[in-house]
C-alpha cells in the first residue's frame, strides 16, 4: 500500500501548504523512528505533529492524554475530516471497548485516543500490545515529571508498554517544562537518546505588564473599555467568574462567564459565541483555554495569579496568537501575595484529613471495608464538598495524594448520552405494562425506537421520547427510573461530570499508608513555584527575558514591549511626557497616520526615544499600531 508524503497529508486533509515552526521537522524526527520531545507553545500546532505521521505511515497510533474532553474534542474533528479515530474513556461500557479495541486491532483506525490510566488494566495492556503500532504519543508529557507542575502518577505506566514495544517511537508533547523537566520527561519515557525540538518561549508580539491596583475590577473595566478585541479575564474561582463577568456588563462591555460548574450544554454554548466574536470578553476559570485555537484574542487579564509560571505561561499565551501586537495583564491587588500564601497552606491537608476524606468518599459510594468496585462513578466535587462540609482546596490535594497511592483514579468530564438495557425478559415486561399503564406506551415506543434493547445498552434520547409521546421530558425520566428502581430496565440517565474509580480493595481509613516522603517533596515543590510567580510580578527587568530564563533560555534578549522595558527607556521625563503629547495630539488629528509620517515630525535625534514613547501610548492602551499604520482609541 503507498501512503502519502507528510505534506500531501497536509494538504488533502487540513488544506494547508505549509507547516508552522518546527512541525516539519518533528514529524521527520518521528517519521525517521527517532524518540522526540516536542516542545511548542500553545497553540503552536501540537496535535498535527503526531496525526500527520499517523496517517503517513502504516498500523495504529497510540495518543495518551489526561483530557478526555479535549481527546473526545480531537475525535470528532478528525472523523469530520475523515479520519478514523477512536477514544477509550471510563464511561464505556465493555461491548463498547471491545468493539473499539477490535477495529483498532483488525479495521482501518489510524489513531487511538486513550488515558494513561487505561495501562493499568492487564485486559487492555494485553488488546494493545497485539495491535500494529506506528507510534506512541504523549500529550501532556510534563504530567509524567514529579518536578512538573501536573505531576500525574498513571503517566508513569506509558513506559511499560515501551517494554512491549521497543522499536516504536515515542513522540513526547508539551507547551511548557524547564530544564529539570525535559530531562525527566526523557528518562521516564525510555528514550533511546536525548532529542528535544523546540520552539523559543518569546514572544514578540505580547506585551506583559503588571499593574498594582487599589480596585482591580474598575482597572479591569478600563483597560477593556480602552482596547480592542476579544478578550480572557482569568479568575480564582466560580464566584469570581460571575462577579467580574457582572460588573463588566454593568459598564456596557459584551461579556460571558465560564467554569466547570456549567453544564455541558451551556459551556459550549458560551465557547462558541466568544469564539465566533457573538460575546467580545469571557470570565472564566483554569477550566477554560485547553484545546481553544482562537488567534485573534488581543488580551488577556489576571485577575488573580496561576500557582506556577508554566501555567500562566500557558494562559497568556491565548493571547496573539495571530502574530498582531496583544496584552498580559495581571492586575495586583494590596493583599494579593498573603493570600498566595495562605492559599498554599490551605491547598496541603493533614494526613488525617486524607485519610477521613478516603472514609467519606467510600461511603458516599457505599463501598464496604474489604470490598471492591471497577465501576466509574460521577464525582462533583462541589457537591461532595457542601455535603459533607469539607473545603475545596484541601479535598482536590487530598484527591490527588489518594490518587498518587493508588487509591483512587479521577478522570476529567465528558458528555455521555443517558443509556438503557432492558433486563427483564419479555413475559415479565408484558405483566409490568398490564400492571402498569402510565408507562406502558414509553415501554412500547422504546422497544420500537432501539433496536437491541434486550441484549445491550443503547444510548437513547428522553427529549425525542418526550417530543414523540408528547409529554414534558421531566416524566419521560421519572418513568426511566420508576423502570430502573423496579428493576425491569437499567438506566443510566447523561452526565457530563468527572468521574472517580476505586482501585483494589478498599482499606480501613487508619491503616491506609501515604507516602509522606513524596507528599512533602510535592508540598516544597508547590512553594517553589508560587515563590517562582511572585518573582515574576516584582521583576525589575525584561518580563519576557523573565520567563524565558525560567524556562532555560538564558541567551534571552529584551523584549522592547513590556512594562518594564518600557519605564527604563524613558529619557528626561519632561521631555518624554511632551513626546506623548505630541504624538497624541497627531493621531487624534489624523486617525489612522502613517508611522514614517508620525517620525517626520520629529528630528533624526529624536526618533527612538519617539519609538519608546510610542511603545509606551501602546502598552496604556491609548493607541494602536497595526502594518506600519497608528490608530486612536476613544476615550
Amino acid at each position: 500500500m503507498n501512503y502519502l508524503s507528510p505534506y500531501d497529508v497536509l494538504r488533502e486533509y487540513w488544506g494547508f501548504e505549509t507547516f508552522r515552526v518546527r512541525q516539519e521537522t518533528i514529524i521527520r524526527s518521528v517519521m525517521e523512528g527517532v524518540d522526540t520531545l516536542a516542545l511548542l507553545p500553545t497553540g503552536g500546532g501540537k496535535s498535527l505533529c503526531y496525526q500527520i505521521p499517523a496517517l503517513c505511515m502504516p498500523g495504529i497510533c497510540l495518543v495518551f492524554s489526561p483530557l478526555i474532553s479535549l481527546m473526545n474534542d480531537q475525535v470528532m474533528h478528525l472523523k469530520k475530516r475523515n479520519i478514523s479515530a477512536e477514544l477509550l474513556h471510563s464511561g464505556l461500557n465493555n461491548r463498547d471497548i471491545d468493539r473499539i479495541l477490535d477495529n483498532c486491532t483488525y479495521g482501518q483506525v489510524k489513531l487511538l485516543y486513550l488515558s494513561p490510566e487505561r495501562l493499568s488494566s492487564e485486559k487492555a495492556m494485553s488488546r494493545l500490545i497485539r495491535m500494529n503500532v506506528n507510534l506512541l504519543a504523549v500529550d501532556e508529557a510534563h504530567c509524567i515529571s514529579q518536578w512538573g507542575y501536573d505531576f500525574r502518577p498513571a503517566y508513569l505506566e506509558i513506559a511499560r508498554i515501551r517494554e512491549w514495544m521497543p522499536k516504536v517511537p515515542v513522540l513526547a508533547l508539551t507547551a511548557t517544562a524547564t530544564t529539570e523537566v525535559t530531562n525527566d520527561i526523557q528518562q521516564k519515557l525510555l528514550f533511546a537518546q536525548n532529542n528535544v525540538i523546540k520552539s523559543s518561549f518569546a514572544r514578540s508580539n505580547l506585551s506583559y505588564i503588571v499593574l498594582k491596583e487599589e480596585d482591580k475590577l474598575s482597572k479591569m473595566g478600563s483597560i477593556l473599555q480602552k482596547s480592542a478585541g476579544s478578550a480572557i479575564v482569568y479568575v480564582r474561582n466560580r464566584k469570581s467568574a460571575k462577579v467580574s463577568s457582572d460588573y463588566l456588563t454593568q459598564i456596557g462591555i459584551s461579556v460571558t462567564f465560564y467554569h466547570a460548574g456549567l453544564s455541558q450544554e451551556q459551556r459550549i454554548d458560551r465557547e462558541s459565541k466568544w469564539k465566533a466574536n457573538q460575546v467580545r470578553v469571557i470570565c472564566a476559570t483554569n477550566a477554560f483555554g485547553m484545546g481553544i485555537d482562537k488567534p485573534d484574542v488581543r488580551t488577556v487579564v489576571h485577575l488573580d495569579l496561576p500557582n506556577s509560571m508554566e501555567a500562566y505561561f500557558q494562559e497568556a499565551g491565548r493571547a496573539g496568537r495571530d502574530g498582531a501586537k496583544a496584552y498580559a495583564v495581571v492586575l495586583i491587588g494590596p493583599g494579593d501575595k498573603q493570600m498566595m500564601v495562605s492559599r498554599f497552606e490551605a491547598n496541603f491537608p493533614s494526613l488525617d484529613y486524607i485519610r477521613q476524606l478516603y472514609k467519606t468518599l467510600s461511603v458516599h459510594y457505599q463501598i464496604a471495608t474489604g470490598s471492591m468496585s471497577s465501576q466509574a462513578f460521577n464525582f462533583d466535587v462541589v457537591a461532595f464538598c457542601e455535603q459533607y462540609r469539607l473545603e475545596i482546596l484541601p479535598t482536590l490535594e487530598g484527591l490527588k495524594v489518594l490518587e498518587h497511592g493508588g487509591f483512587i483514579v479521577l478522570n476529567d468530564s465528558i458528555y455521555q448520552p443517558s443509556e438503557l438495557e432492558v433486563l427483564a425478559d419479555k413475559e415479565t415486561l408484558y405483566r409490568y405494562q398490564v400492571k402498569h399503564a402510565e408507562e406502558d406506551a414509553l415501554i412500547k415506543l422504546i422497544l420500537r425506537s432501539y433496536e437491541g434493547v434486550f441484549f445491550n445498552p443503547v444510548k437513547i434520547s428522553e427529549y425525542k421520547l418526550s417530543r414523540q409521546l408528547e409529554i414534558s421530558e421531566d416524566d419521560v425520566v421519572y418513568f426511566l427510573q420508576s423502570l430502573h428502581l423496579s428493576g425491569i430496565i437499567r438506566y443510566q440517565p447523561r452526565s457530563d461530570l468527572p468521574k472517580i474509580i476505586f482501585k483494589g480493595s478498599r482499606v480501613r481509613s487508619d491503616t491506609l499508608e501515604i507516602d509522606q516522603k513524596w507528599y512533602d517533596f510535592r508540598k516544597q515543590r508547590a512553594l517553589h513555584q508560587i515563590q517562582n510567580v511572585w518573582k515574576y510580578v516584582e521583576a525589575d527587568h525584561c518580563r519576557s527575558m523573565a520567563m524565558q530564563r525560567y524556562f532555560g533560555e538564558h541567551d534571552a534578549d529584551e523584549c522592547g514591549i513590556c512594562d518594564l522595558c518600557l519605564k527604563r527607556k524613558k529619557s528626561d521625563p519632561e521631555i518624554f511626557i511632551e513626546y506623548k503629547k505630541n504624538i497624541l495630539n497627531a493621531v487624534k488629528g489624523q486617525s489612522p497616520i502613517k508611522l514614517k509620517d508620525l517620525l517626520n515630525m520629529f528630528s533624526a535625534i529624536q526618533k527612538d526615544a519617539v519609538l519608546v514613547a510610542l511603545k509606551e501610548l501602546e502598552g496604556e492602551l491609548q493607541l494602536t499600531i497595526d502594518h506600519e499604520l497608528i490608530y486612536a482609541i476613544p476615550d
